[in-house]
C-alpha cells in the first residue's frame, strides 16, 4: 500500500535523488577547496623551512619600474591597467595598483618559486579529481536508478502480471494474477483493477461462448437431424408432384439451415482443438459442393465448367474451407440468370476462382473492380472472416460482364 500517488512518488523520488547528489557534490567542492588552501600553505612553510633562519621574501611591492625584476621592467614601461597579471616562465604573480598620493602605479610581486606544484603534480590531481568525480557520477546514477526503481516498481510488477497471461488460452483464474488489492488506489491500483475486471468478464465471455458452442452443437444440430429423417422417410412414401417439389424446397430450406448452423458455429467457436492446421485436398471439398448447390441451376439451364490446372493442398480448417466454398458456389448459382452462362470455376495452385457470367458479352473486354461483398449475400461477409481466422486471402471483382470470387491461400 502507498500513501502517495505514481506521479508524487516520482516527483519525491525524483528530488531526493537530486538533494543527496547535490549536498554529496557540494562536500566535494569544499573539500577540494580546503585541499587546495591547505596545499597551498604546506607549499609555503616547506619553502621557509628549507631556507631557515633566512625568512624568504616572496613577497614584495615596488613603487617605481626601475625597482622590478628585471624579467617585469619591459612589460610594467607599457603602464599595464589594474588587476592581478601571471608570468608563468618566471613563476610570479603580479598585482598593479594605484597609490592614493602618488600619480605612478604600484606593483605587488609574489615569487610562487617552489610553492605551486610542478606540471607532473597538476596532472596527478587532476586523474585524482576526474577519478572522484567519476565515481560520484556512477554513485549517482546508481542511486538514481535505485530510487526511480523503487518508485515505479507497481508499473513494473503490473506489467509483469499482465505479460503472464495467455490472451490466446485465456482461462477463468486469469484475472486473479492481477490482483489489484496489492497496487493500493493510486494510479497504478486504478490502472489494475480496471484490468483485472476487464480479464474477468472476458473470461466469463470465453466461458459462456465455450458453453453455449457445445450445448448449441447439439441441441441445433439434432432438430436438423430429426427433419431430415423424417424427409428420407417421406420420399420412400408415394407422393404426388406437387408433395415432391414441396419435399424438395423443405429440403434445399434444411441444407441451407444446416450450412449457416455450420457457419456460425464455425465462427463462434474461440478454439476448434487444432483443426487450423490440418492439410487437405481443395478439388474434393468443391466438387461436393457444387453438388450441394446444383439444385440452384435446375431450372435456369445454365453449365458449370471446372478449369482443373492443379490439385492443391491446402493448410487451414477444412469445415472453415468447406463452407467459404459452398457459400462462393451458392452465391454464384443464385446470381446466375437464365441463359447467362457458364459457371466457371478455377483450381490453380494457391488460387480457387468462381466466375459467373452477368451478361452475354462476357468476351469483350472490362476492367474488373473491386466490389462489396454486401451486395452478394451475407455468406460473402462471413468468408472474408473465415479467410482472416485461417490467415487465407479473399477477394472480389466485378465489371459489366461478370463476377470473379478469389480465394487464395
Amino acid at each position: 500500500m502507498y500513501r502517495h500517488s505514481l506521479r508524487q512518488r516520482v516527483a519525491i523520488a525524483f528530488a531526493l535523488c537530486v538533494a543527496v547528489l547535490s549536498v554529496v557534490w557540494g562536500f566535494a567542492f569544499l573539500a577540494a577547496i580546503r585541499l587546495s588552501e591547505d596545499r597551498v600553505l604546506t607549499q609555503q612553510l616547506q619553502v621557509a623551512a628549507q631556507s631557515y633562519p633566512v625568512m624568504p621574501a616572496n613577497l614584495r611591492g615596488y613603487d617605481t619600474v626601475a625597482g622590478l625584476p628585471e624579467s617585469l621592467r619591459a612589460w610594467a614601461q607599457t603602464n599595464p591597467a589594474e588587476g592581478i597579471y601571471e608570468f608563468e616562465a618566471e613563476e610570479l604573480h603580479v598585482a598593479v595598483i594605484k597609490t592614493a598620493n602618488e600619480p605612478q602605479q604600484a606593483f605587488v610581486v609574489f615569487d610562487v618559486a617552489g610553492i605551486e606544484a610542478a606540471s607532473s603534480e597538476d596532472w596527478w590531481l587532476l586523474l585524482v579529481i576526474s577519478g572522484v568525480v567519476g565515481t560520484l557520477g556512477v554513485l549517482g546514477f546508481g542511486l538514481g536508478v535505485l530510487v526511480m526503481r523503487r518508485a515505479v516498481s507497481p508499473v513494473t510488477q503490473l506489467a509483469k502480471a499482465v505479460a503472464d497471461i495467455d490472451t490466446e488460452q485465456l482461462s477463468m483464474d486469469d484475472y486473479k494474477r492481477i490482483d489489484s488489492g496489492r497496487f493500493g488506489d493510486d494510479e497504478v491500483g486504478v490502472l489494475a483493477a480496471t484490468i483485472e475486471k476487464t480479464l474477468e468478464r472476458i473470461s466469463a465471455f470465453v466461458a459462456r461462448e465455450r458453453y453455449f458452442t457445445s450445448s448449441a452443437s447439439h441441441e441445433l444440430r439434432t432438430p436438423i437431424t430429426v427433419i431430415t429423417g423424417a424427409l428420407e422417410l417421406l420420399e420412400q412414401s408415394e407422393l404426388s408432384a406437387a408433395d415432391i417439389n414441396t419435399l424438395d424446397r423443405v429440403r434445399r430450406a434444411t441444407l441451407d439451415m444446416q450450412t449457416t448452423i455450420e457457419m456460425f458455429l464455425c465462427l463462434a467457436r474461440e478454439t476448434d482443438d487444432g483443426l487450423y492446421g490440418e492439410q487437405f485436398f481443395v478439388l474434393p471439398l468443391v466438387s461436393k459442393a457444387i453438388e450441394l448447390q446444383r439444385h440452384l441451376l435446375s431450372r435456369k439451364m445454365v453449365d458449370v465448367e471446372i478449369d482443373h490446372l492443379a490439385n492443391p493442398r491446402v493448410c487451414g480448417h477444412p469445415q472453415a474451407f468447406a463452407i467459404a466454398v459452398n457459400n462462393l458456389v451458392r452465391n454464384a448459382f443464385e446470381h446466375t440468370l437464365a441463359g447467362q452462362g457458364p459457371v466457371t470455376i478455377r483450381i490453380a495452385e494457391h488460387e480457387l476462382l468462381v466466375t459467373n457470367q452477368l451478361s452475354s458479352a462476357a468476351d469483350e473486354q472490362h476492367s474488373p473492380t473491386a466490389a462489396s461483398s454486401h451486395g452478394y449475400g451475407l455468406g460473402l461477409g462471413i468468408v472474408q472472416r473465415l479467410c482472416e481466422r485461417n490467415g487465407w486471402s479473399f477477394s472480389l471483382l466485378a465489371d459489366e460482364a461478370r463476377v470473379v470470387a478469389r480465394l487464395s491461400w
